[in-house]
């Protein structure tokens, strides 16, 4: 009768399995083996800022889409987290307690998303010339996780850029804050990133041409070559 009471349960808890979508694991439970799947849950019964399928940026990576929101044991500590999917097929996972703390916030809509675009097509704000200090002002803007800031930054360095040029570092930090401003704006446009990032380069070109023409000089007549015979007379 133990038999046959161990088998019936031994079935049932293999049709559990059928039916389940856990990870698989294995343990030995008094003569029999117990299958069953674990996988992140979410808490049951509490209030979470953000849904699945709501936009949000997070500051320093940039926007996407709550793919999920899972529960999961990292290093003993047990703690809910929004999966951010974001472009490339990137995810990122996000603690539900910090995400208020560390600045997450939802996506523009498109109102503000012109007004964004309109930032691009001004003239470039004072930067300091200290290269650390320039650096570490920028940074802050960036890690403020506000969007007008960082085409600011942006605009900013692509126009050094185009000036002078950029330090390894600033190269980095304006690919970086570029990929930040087209995920939001990509999310908010409704539109492909290569659109996205043709609109930025473009109004940026634009207005480096409006606002710094009269700067940029052209070739110098003393510069180009004069065919001379040595005599002191050309041909």
């Amino acid at each position: 009768m133990v038999r046959a009471l161990t088998f019936t349960i031994f079935y049932c808890i293999m049709d559990m399995v059928k039916k389940s979508s856990k990870v698989i694991k294995v343990c030995k439970h008094y003569n029999f083996i117990i299958f069953f799947r674990q996988e992140s849950k979410v808490l049951k019964g509490v209030a979470y800022m953000f849904s699945v399928g709501d936009k949000i940026v997070y500051p320093m990576h940039g926007a996407g889409v709550i793919d999920s929101i899972e529960e999961k044991d990292i290093l003993g500590e047990k703690q809910s987290y929004y999966i951010l999917k974001m472009p490339g097929e990137v995810k990122v996972m996000i603690p539900t307690a910090k995400a208020e703390a560390v600045g997450v916030r939802n996506i523009i809509d498109k109102s503000s998303a012109e007004k964004v675009i309109g930032i691009l097509e001004k003239d470039e704000t004072q930067m300091d010339k200290n290269w650390n200090k320039r650096y570490r002002d920028n940074m802050d803007k960036m890690k403020s996780g506000d969007i007008y800031e960082v085409a600011d930054v942006v605009r900013n360095l692509s126009f050094k850029q185009k000036e002078k040029g950029l330090s390894t570092g600033e190269k980095k930090m304006l690919n970086n804050a570029k990929q930040i401003l087209v995920s939001e704006l990509v999310l908010a446009e409704h539109a492909s990133q290569e659109e996205v990032e043709q609109l930025v380069d473009n109004k940026i070109n634009t207005s480096f041409m409006m606002f710094r023409a009269e700067e940029i000089q052209p070739e110098s007549v003393v510069n180009k070559f004069i065919p001379f015979d040595g005599t002191g007379t050309n041909d």
